[in-house]
């Protein structure tokens, strides 16, 4: 039987029974829809999580310091200092720039009113690294030392602007016991998941200034920027190697971006997979639904079928005339269903402010997978059509 006639002859037997088609239809569509728009969400979400690391790139490196019950907090204050942290730069020519920091929560207030935030010491290297971008004013500078500055985050800023019209620069804070002079707030600034802290609720001062706060001012965290294409695990084994010389009874940790990116698409691939299982039980129930219909439709048109044999017609052919019916309902539903798929994940897209887009791999296994759901489901009606004996299919009526 060509396919084209044969075609044909199963789109108007299926125009004939509109309403019948139309549920099936809706299966598949539903179905489809689901694989589509839960796999790209899936996508969405995780190419939103992996854009915090446009701004800051992808060659960082974190090494945070802790003392373990073994050693003292002397030991570390009087080991790990600035000058033992600049020697990284020693280590390896890998190393472009790095920037040490240490925080602490003390009482933050201006003109009496309580200020919600922590203090980070740092240097003036951390606008670098981590991309901190100035409303107005200046960062903190090498020079500034034991200086009572200050730069302020963005949300800091906010609540200082509830109480004053006048400029931010100037203005004192009381961290603690200490003023400090602000002479810079910071534009806001993405929060991403690898530096430790958020610049937009921080107070940043000079790293030598901590001790001024603090009797435990150490410095306990350094984020480093990498030239492109650095081997991560020898570095890593290098920087270890440096602070275990200097330092005793020290836990160290290393935290890679490259390494975080790879850890989030690796969980990514697992949580899309996940979803689109989820997805398909929905086509599958649209599979299941036709298969019913078709079961009903080969029941109805037994006369049909005997009429059809007792002419001369063979059983593939019968059974690809039934078959053809249920690959048109699984075509037109799922490319329905890639629509509205397509369509829910933008809204849903809208809705969360992730940035849309689509990807082809989605579209592809939804629709391809319909299309299979079609013919795997409509095997069987088609087999049992094509097997009924024409004499007792013609006899029954």
């Amino acid at each position: 039987m060509d396919f084209w006639p044969s075609a044909r002859e199963a789109l108007s037997n299926l125009l004939a029974a509109k309403l019948r088609s139309i549920l099936a239809l809706l299966g598949v569509l539903v179905g489809t829809a689901s694989v589509v728009a839960m796999v790209s969400c899936g996508q969405l979400a995780t190419r939103q999580a992996l854009k915090q690391f446009e701004t800051l790139g992808t060659d960082l490196l974190a090494v945070s310091v802790y003392a373990n019950e073994v050693s003292t907090r002397d030991l570390q204050k009087t080991l790990f200092t600035l000058p033992v942290v600049e020697g990284i730069k020693s280590v390896s020519s890998s190393v472009v720039a790095l920037a040490p920091y240490n925080t602490t929560f003390v009482a933050l207030s201006f003109q009496g009113k309580p200020l919600r935030g922590n203090v980070i010491g740092a240097t003036q290297t951390l606008q670098e690294v981590i991309k901190i971008n100035l409303e107005e004013g200046r960062f903190i500078s090498d020079l500034d030392r034991y200086s009572h500055y200050c730069v302020i985050g963005q949300g800091i800023a906010k609540s200082i602007r509830g109480t004053t019209a006048s400029s931010l620069l100037g203005a004192q804070l009381w961290l603690g016991n200490t003023i400090c002079t602000v002479v810079g707030v910071a534009a806001p600034w993405q929060e991403n998941n690898f530096f430790n802290e958020n610049i937009n609720d921080a107070v940043m001062i000079p790293l030598q200034s901590m001790g001024l706060l603090t009797r435990d001012a150490t410095i306990s965290n350094i984020i480093m920027t990498l030239q492109k294409d650095t081997e991560i695990d020898l570095l890593q084994s290098e920087i270890q190697h440096y602070i275990e010389a200097k330092m005793k009874g020290l836990n160290i940790f290393f935290r890679s971006a490259k390494q975080l990116i790879e850890s989030m698409r690796a969980q990514s691939r697992i949580f899309t997979l996940l979803l689109g299982m989820i997805g398909s039980i929905s086509l599958l129930v649209g599979g299941i639904g036709i298969m019913n219909i078709m079961l009903v439709s080969v029941t109805e048109r037994r006369k049909e079928i005997g009429i059809r044999m007792a002419i001369g017609a063979r059983r593939r052919d019968i059974q690809f005339l039934f078959l053809i019916e249920s690959i048109i309902l699984s075509l037109f539903g799922g490319a329905l269903g890639v629509l509205l798929g397509v369509v829910a994940a933008f809204i849903i897209s809208t809705f969360t402010h992730w940035t849309f887009f689509i990807s082809p791999v989605p579209v592809m296994v939804g629709f391809i997978v319909s299309v299979m759901v079609g013919i795997f489901f409509g095997f069987y009606p088609a087999y049992k059509a094509s097997r009924l004996d024409p004499i007792q299919t013609l006899r029954s009526e």
